[in-house]
């Protein structure tokens, strides 16, 4: 048994599957419903779908292409992006998926997690918060993928997230997104450390071994994983593929 969850994380725009560096500069990664039949072979436990661009174009989850992704998974999904209001999560889940992945909205409407916790349950709500660096090494806060900036402390946004009442809490490195040269264990560790709910780790993953890190060096309950599972290789073409799953239980054993 794997000993943490190991999360697919795939980008969508529109329709099609996409993969960032840095939030920016997305790559064309295929169609997501022969992802997903790939994924389902390759017996993932969980996957996550965010539309990147939904919340910066104004635009809404799209529940068709929702539907036709639950239809086909085995396994529990999550999807975030365009969320505004409790109708839209209705929706997604009346879709099929078990989660939603809340950013953009706890920022703007912050009555809105405690009325889906309240009606679907924490553990169906996961909070998301994206962070990058400035020429301080401080952890700004964005919102709206990566295009607004806002006056939140990463940890105490983390807590306040908590507060609300989100199950789980993934915090993605901005600057780490797409590099393959692992996860940021420094805001990791420091959200980890002040939350009691699991926090995902997400952004910069290359390798299993950098699974390991975030898991036993930065305290990660789970982790999510992108480039390394719809590439190759860095520099190399597309092949969805997962970890060998013996690799995964040795290299994220707590030590």
């Amino acid at each position: 048994m794997i000993p943490a969850r190991v999360i697919p994380c795939l980008s969508l725009v529109g329709d099609s599957l996409v993969k960032t560096v840095k939030f920016d500069n997305y790559a064309y990664i295929g169609d997501p419903i022969n992802t997903v039949r790939i994924f389902n072979e390759l017996e993932v436990d969980e996957l996550c779908f965010l539309d990147i661009r939904a919340s910066v174009n104004n635009t809404p989850p799209n529940i068709s292409l929702l539907k036709q992704i639950a239809d086909e998974c085995f396994m529990p999904l999550s999807y975030g992006g365009g969320i505004k209001d409790f109708e839209t999560v209705q929706a997604i889940f009346s879709a099929g998926f078990e989660k939603v992945v809340i950013n953009t909205a706890a920022h703007r409407n912050p009555k809105l997690i405690p009325q889906l916790a309240e009606t679907f349950g924490s553990q169906a709500i996961v909070g998301s918060i994206d962070v990058k660096k400035n020429i301080w090494g401080k952890y700004v806060v964005y919102v709206n993928d990566g295009t607004e900036k806002i006056t939140k402390d990463a940890v105490e946004w983390a807590k306040e997230m908590q507060l609300m009442g989100v199950g789980e809490l993934m915090i993605t490195s901005i600057d780490k997104d797409g590099t393959w040269a692992g996860y940021d264990l420094d805001i990791i560790s420091k959200v980890a450390n002040a939350l009691e709910i699991p926090v995902i780790a997400n952004g910069g993953a290359g390798s299993v071994s950098h699974l390991g890190e975030a898991v036993n060096k930065g305290h990660a309950s789970a982790v999510s994983v992108g480039s390394m599972v719809v590439y190759q290789k860095k520099g190399m073409g597309v092949l969805v593929n997962f970890p060998d799953r013996k690799t995964l239980e040795r290299e994220l054993a707590r030590k």
